[in-house]
């Protein structure tokens, strides 16, 4: 291993994990894409959405939403019922950058804005979620990216100081977060890019 990074963590969605809720809603505004970005615009979907991933339940999150835009209730009703859709399949080249990490012997980690419930139902179908020593998980431990506290226990939880630790997300705003904390950081776009990285690192 290179004598500076001693812990590589993930995020999962968007990075290891496609994730888009368009999937999902796309059955119900056939052809309609404007339709389907005004409801998502309506209803603040993403920020209604990050609570979720904050921890709280997906039965409040709808009845609450649903209260506050009854005629949209369906609607909101059916990200709940059909979450697995929203779900695009594995990252595929990411995949196989984490099995050769793996294989290095560094030590992974997961720090995923994740709802509880909601990863609940894919944990056991994603194998390669077996790969990571440990998962902080923003619906479980109730702080979310990029709030500083979540990647002070994800620090804890490695035992190693930020700058030896390379940190992987989609978002410009948790990496931006990340780095203020010392980390090193790749801002995913693609498999191939994160690869040149991991490279330039002298990790793989």
């Amino acid at each position: 291993m290179t004598p500076k990074i001693k812990a590589i963590v993930f995020d999962f969605g968007g990075v290891l994990i496609g994730w888009d809720p368009r999937q999902l809603y796309s059955r119900y505004f056939p052809e309609q894409p404007q339709a389907m970005e005004d409801f998502l615009a309506e209803v603040s979907f993403m920020e209604w959405n990050a609570q979720q991933d904050k921890g709280r339940p997906f039965a409040e999150a709808v009845a609450l939403l649903s209260k506050e835009f009854p005629h949209r209730a369906h609607l909101i009703s059916a990200y709940h019922e059909h979450w697995e859709e929203s779900l695009t399949g594995i990252i595929e080249g990411t995949v196989e950058l984490l099995r050769a990490l793996k294989e290095k012997g560094y030590p992974l980690y997961g720090l995923s804005n994740w709802a509880e419930e909601t990863f609940s139902i894919v944990r056991h179908k994603f194998e390669f979620l077996n790969l990571f020593d440990e998962i902080i998980l923003s619906g479980e431990v109730k702080l979310i990216k990029p709030d500083p506290e979540i990647y002070e226990l994800c620090l804890q939880k490695i035992g190693k100081p930020a700058d030896q630790c390379l940190f992987i997300d989609d978002s410009e705003t948790n990496i931006i977060a990340a780095q203020k904390l010392g980390f090193d950081t790749v801002q995913f776009n693609s498999p191939e890019h994160l690869k040149a990285e991991l490279e330039i690192r002298q990790l793989l």
